[in-house]
């Protein structure tokens, strides 16, 4: 199987820690939100000891999303479009990608 950079992003290593959420809602016109929060043990780029990924795919596409995937830090994606993301609280990233993917929609973002 070959792997194309639309599939590649979404491929999450065997993470070592508690699953503390993992959320996958389909909307009625075919997009998703995926939402997945692990406890895992604090390491250099995890200081905060979470592991987490976020997404909203529209149409077959990653348009956001909110990872910390290893040696990368906490960050987000604005269609192919990478930013720091300065991390507080899992509920403040709830909010935050939420807030994001609303702006999305309202074609704000």
């Amino acid at each position: 199987m070959t792997l194309t950079a639309d599939l590649i992003w979404h491929i999450i290593p065997s993470v070592k820690g508690k699953l503390i959420q993992h959320l996958k809602i389909r909307e009625d016109n075919g997009n998703i939100v995926e939402i997945k929060m692990w406890d895992v043990k604090p390491s250099l780029d995890k200081l905060h000891g979470y592991k987490y990924s976020l997404v909203y795919i529209a149409k077959g596409k990653r348009v956001i999303g909110y990872d910390n995937a290893e040696g990368q830090g906490d960050h987000k994606h604005y269609r192919d479009k990478i930013e720091p993301y300065t991390f507080k609280d899992l509920n403040t990233l709830a909010e935050d990608f939420y807030e994001d993917m609303e702006r999305f929609k309202e074609g704000k973002l």
